[in-house]
């Protein structure tokens, strides 16, 4: 499963992010607009909720809980300085989905005890989009954590994140995680619809 998170860049905007995503196949969307104000962020959620809708896809919406709860959207991921899941969960009740980023296994069991419903866990490696960063996992990082997450029995989707390319996948896959969270990585490419595609096929063939 690939989960993609929106980003802009001088050629695309967040809306167009999603919307090539989309058509690429990806059926997991993440609205991530850091700094903005609700009023900016609302009339973007509005229409990438449409555009999941249309598609069949499952959209979150990264940090605003309220706005999530407002729009009716699929969920909300909660970042390391967000709200606690914990009142997250309490705000939104059971219907909601919500992630939370860790870093640690520790951060996992503390999520996974407080009702998220899946993890993105990071980062893989340096990325530029995220501006205070946690120590780098690398494959070491997720065999550790999904180790101890089997020894613990705590069963939750585990989602690889930062800085993740194509050629990572596969060796990825192989830890255990559940799926990967990409960004810049389709953005960048010739064509990203194609390389959204491509990734998919990827995903697909490293979890058999």
């Amino acid at each position: 499963m690939i989960q993609f998170i929106s980003h802009y860049t001088e050629q695309y905007s967040y809306l167009d992010s999603i919307r090539l995503a989309l058509l690429g196949g990806c059926r997991w969307i993440q609205l991530r607009v850091k700094g903005a104000s609700d009023e900016d962020v609302l009339p973007m959620a509005l229409e990438a909720q449409k555009m999941c809708k249309e598609h069949g896809a499952t959209f979150i919406i990264d940090d605003r809980v309220d706005m999530v709860k407002a729009i009716g959207a699929d969920g909300v991921h909660l970042g390391k300085n967000d709200m606690p899941v914990a009142e997250a969960r309490r705000i939104l009740g059971k219907d909601f989905i919500i992630g939370g980023t860790a870093n640690t296994f520790e951060d996992v069991r503390k999520h996974y005890q407080d009702g998220a419903n899946y993890i993105g866990c990071g980062p893989f490696r340096f990325t530029t989009t995220k501006e205070k960063l946690s120590p780098i996992l690398g494959l070491e990082g997720y065999m550790d954590i999904v180790l101890k997450m089997k020894e613990e029995k705590i069963d939750i989707p585990i989602v690889a994140i930062g800085g993740i390319t194509a050629d990572d996948i596969p060796a990825i896959m192989q830890t255990g995680v559940t799926g990967i969270a990409i960004s810049g990585t389709v953005l960048r490419a010739e064509s990203p619809v194609d390389e959204m595609k491509r990734l998919l096929e990827i995903v697909n063939n490293s979890s058999k």
